[in-house]
């Protein structure tokens, strides 16, 4: 729903008049008299009087609706997996910093395939649970810490088959391996982000 803030200060406009004074109080006539303050203009005194403040609220239209609720859709996908894109990128770090240590291609198998049993234990059952956007979402925030698309990162450390066979089943399932992140065109994802990081910043300094 739409807030529209109503500010009603009558004193504020009274103010803009010509020839004003300073506000005064004025005295009491009678016994049913209230003194309130006032100010002078000219030869009149006039009752001036700070209401409080007014909210109106009123349903959104519907093309503002479709806004709220896109970007809402949006930021929840942003919020869930960001942190996932974040592990990855530190996870692919790590991997290509070991696979350089490693000459045997039987050896580098043989970690490859403990780094995947690990990441599919820990993360596994999280990651079929997001949905279909969500996992549209992810794939560009990968790209995003990594600065590689995910069909680029399966093909480096799986092979081309394995990564063309993820491209397909991510495209029968709407999404696309080699998405990638853009900065102008992701504009809202990247102020979603620096939400999150200055939430996390905020937190780590108190």
């Amino acid at each position: 729903m739409r807030r529209l803030i109503a500010f009603i200060i009558l004193s504020a406009s009274f103010l803009c008049l010509a020839g004003r004074n300073k506000t005064c109080a004025q005295t009491r006539r009678g016994p049913d008299s209230i003194a309130v303050s006032a100010i002078v203009v000219g030869t009149d005194t006039i009752p001036s009087i700070t209401l409080r403040i007014v909210e109106v609220v009123d349903k959104l239209p519907k093309k503002f609706r479709k806004q709220r609720e896109a970007w809402t859709r949006l930021r929840n996908a942003v919020y869930v997996t960001y942190p996932y894109a974040k592990s990855a990128a530190r996870i692919l770090k790590d991997v290509n910093s070991h696979l350089a240590t490693l000459q045997d291609k039987k050896a580098k198998k043989k970690y490859l395939a403990e780094v995947e049993n690990k990441m599919k234990a820990e993360f596994g059952n999280k990651l079929e649970n997001l949905s279909v956007y969500q996992g549209k979402v992810l794939m560009k925030l990968i790209n995003r810490e990594t600065g590689e698309n995910c069909y680029e990162i399966i093909k480096e450390l799986k092979g081309g088959f394995s990564a063309r066979m993820w491209q397909t089943v991510a495209f029968f399932f709407g999404g696309n391996l080699k998405s990638e992140y853009d900065a102008q065109e992701d504009k809202d994802i990247e102020a979603i982000v620096q939400e999150i990081e200055l939430y996390r910043s905020s937190r780590a300094y108190n």
